[in-house]
């Protein structure tokens, strides 16, 4: 069973809880203020944590955030309170917790609130980001204030920026507790009935408006027309310039117009780069904890060199990096010379120089892009990518691949 660690300045509410869990079979840890909770989690990592927010010495809130900020938020935190606010728990959840407990505490309900927490736990242990740890810099802080003016809306909202910036994080921040999230990715292409049933009442998100064909698109604009009676919210994203996306790639217009009624910029890693260093720092340690690696600690000189890099592929760079310096790393400090390693591994070009350019154009031009493909199937690693990186339709690039003979990438089959 699970290891809980409940904290709560009542000793008759940590003794309930404690005694309910306990029958369950869990291992319960109490702490009686945040500073006993913050020993107990720095003892070891705990499968959940029951925290309630109001406590003499620092509120759970605050501390929810330092857990946050500190790569500490690991495991999946229930809050709770018996005066809190809709506010409260929007905040909380903002932050990281993945629900709300309401004092008194109906038995029935905690015990299906810890058993959901739980089976969200076993799919957290991937080190991941959120917009609450996402930096201290005046960028992020004023993109928080942003998006939390922009939460309490229903119109559509179209997030730009450059590829690797994963909007999901910040698109997540507009998620009210206990709401629907749903990722269109998939389900565009089969039954847009079925998404806007799943969505009802939440959020639905569209992660590569350049990667819809057709079909999706028509989908889309299936949704989009009755989202506000279904109490939908829509939120999407693009790296591409609207305009460009309707001109050169034939989107559709009118329905680019509708879901950009609200328009989100969200920062290039190189446009907070004083948060670089702490969240390479956050981003081991999370590996570290979840025993992806043995104990490691990146050098003052290491964490400079990560802050001075240019990231062109934003923040999923800087996790795909660390994640490699981490496991490559033979000592336990990672040094100026482990992050070169990663930082500066030769790309694979392609090999134009090898192309028959005696054969007829027709020919030499299939060898061309069957070389080019190749290439930029291997470096993207997806069709979404793909079919952004070579500026064709998916449809037609599938199309195009199958000509050539050239497999889709195994994550897209």
């Amino acid at each position: 069973m699970a290891t809980i660690l409940v904290v709560d300045d009542e000793v008759g509410i940590r003794e309930l809880l404690s005694e309910i869990l306990s029958d369950e079979g869990h291992t319960v840890r109490l702490a009686e203020h945040a500073t006993a909770a913050r020993e107990a989690r720095a003892r070891e990592r705990p499968d959940l944590v029951l925290l309630d927010i109001w406590m003499p010495d620092t509120d759970g809130i605050s501390l929810l955030k330092e857990w946050a900020a500190g790569g500490q938020l690991t495991m999946p935190v229930v809050v709770m309170s018996g005066h809190a606010t809709i506010d409260t728990a929007v905040d909380a959840t903002r932050i990281g917790a993945l629900d709300f407990l309401e004092k008194p505490i109906a038995m029935q309900k905690l015990l299906a609130t810890v058993k959901r927490a739980l089976r969200a736990g076993e799919t957290r242990a991937e080190p991941r980001l959120s917009l609450a740890n996402l930096g201290r810099s005046a960028a992020i802080a004023d993109l928080r204030k942003r998006l939390a003016r922009l939460a309490p809306a229903s119109a559509p909202l179209l997030l730009r920026g450059e590829p690797g910036v994963m909007p999901e994080l910040y698109a997540r921040a507009l998620q009210h507790p206990g709401t629907p999230w749903v990722s269109a990715a998939a389900g565009l292409a089969d039954s847009p009935q079925d998404l806007l049933a799943q969505a009802t009442g939440g959020i639905l998100f569209v992660d590569d408006l350049a990667a819809l064909g057709r079909v999706q698109q028509r989908n889309l604009a299936f949704i989009a027309a009755r989202a506000e009676q279904q109490k939908v919210r829509l939120v999407s994203f693009s790296s591409e310039d609207p305009r460009r996306l309707a001109e050169e790639r034939g989107f559709d217009g009118a329905l680019l117009a509708q879901l950009s009624q609200l328009v989100l910029m969200l920062p290039a890693l190189r446009q907070h780069a004083e948060d670089v260093p702490e969240l390479a720092a956050m981003l081991l340690a999370q590996y570290v904890e979840a025993r992806f690696c043995p104990p490691r600690e990146f050098s003052t000189a290491a964490l400079n060199l990560l802050r001075n890099f240019a990231w062109p592929r934003n923040l999923e760079e800087l996790q795909q990096v660390v994640r490699s310096a981490a496991l490559a790393a033979l000592h336990d400090e990672i040094d100026v010379a482990d992050v070169e390693r990663v930082l500066l591994a030769p790309q694979a070009e392609p090999a134009l120089t090898g192309l028959p350019l005696d054969l007829p154009l027709r020919e030499a031009r299939e060898a061309f892009e069957r070389a080019y493909f190749e290439h930029h199937l291997a470096r993207e690693g997806s069709m979404s990518r793909l079919a952004e990186r070579s500026g064709l339709e998916r449809t037609h690039l599938y199309r195009k691949l199958k000509q050539l003979g050239i497999g889709p990438a195994k994550k897209d089959e």
